[in-house]
């Protein structure tokens, strides 16, 4: 018998909401009260944003959250023990997982000082990243920048630290879904539309025909990210997956909301799993 990983885990009592958030985005201590709130309103998964100089797949509003963590100074190591006192003294037991860049993976060094000459490189780069994921409490990692193709490294990483690399797959990947699906662990990100994240009006991919695929050759659950900022479109997207991911309408409301941020975003996670509790049909 296969065990489930700890992410699975996350889909095994129905429809999984998964939200999204900036480390560091307004400040360290806001991102703690919102998790925090998260975990106390529903969120099954929380995926915990690590900021890059040049987020490739992220839009207007995670872009400026990214750059404001930034400029308050929050570095990778920084997060990896926000997470480890998550885990250890505010009792966030959902699974976690980060999404970050292949840069940042790649050119990891603990203590963000230059390694000596001679360091042993598996204790740097991609391995010494995941090896603290692991120590930290993460239970995943997303890279949107880094295609099928090119993950090796990274899997070997995550599968020596005994991490899931998360795997996505978009409108345009047509012929490599069953592919990429058969290889997935965790689950699988699925990106509802083409272009960068942002709240949309309207979802006109046809989830369900990647969904159908995805199940063709895995049973490792799949969720819709990417414009989703309604209770409606989480259960329509919900009712074609195993669940919905939200990061850049929770941006908004922390940064409309302020001190009162945990507060909104906990009524609002709340909000989007009763959506998804109502997504009883399956593809």
């Amino acid at each position: 018998m296969i065990l489930m990983s700890k992410i699975q885990e996350a889909f095994a009592n129905g429809k999984a909401f998964i939200p999204f958030i900036t480390a560091g985005y307004p400040d360290i201590e806001t991102t703690r009260s919102v998790i925090k709130a998260m975990q106390e309103n529903g969120a099954d998964l929380i995926e915990i944003g690590i900021p890059f100089s040049d987020p490739t797949a992220e839009g207007p509003v995670i872009q400026t959250a990214n750059v404001a963590a930034l400029e308050r100074g929050i570095t990778t190591d920084q997060i990896f023990d926000f997470v480890r006192q998550l885990r250890e003294n505010d009792h966030i037991t959902v699974p976690m997982v980060f999404m970050t860049y292949a840069n940042v993976v790649y050119s990891y060094h603990e203590g963000g000082d230059a390694p000596a000459d001679g360091a042993d490189g598996k204790d740097l780069g991609c391995f010494g990243f995941c090896r603290r994921c692991a120590e930290a409490g993460i239970d995943g990692l997303i890279l949107p920048d880094v295609p099928y193709e090119e993950k090796g490294e990274f899997q070997e990483a995550c599968e020596k630290a005994g991490i899931d690399l998360i795997s996505l797959i978009a409108p345009t990947s047509e012929e490599r879904i069953q592919a990429i699906a058969a290889d997935a662990r965790g689950f699988i990100y699925i990106v509802s539309s083409l272009g960068v994240t942002g709240v949309r009006k309207t979802i006109t991919t046809d989830i369900g025909a990647i969904t159908r695929k995805i199940r063709s050759v895995t049973d490792v659950p799949c969720a819709v990210g990417f414009g989703i900022s309604t209770p409606e479109q989480a259960a329509a997207m919900a009712a074609q997956s195993d669940g919905a991911i939200v990061g850049s309408a929770i941006i908004r409301l922390i940064t409309q909301h302020g001190d009162n941020a945990p507060v909104e975003v906990g009524n609002y996670v709340r909000r989007m799993k009763d959506a998804l509790r109502s997504s009883y049909y399956t593809v």
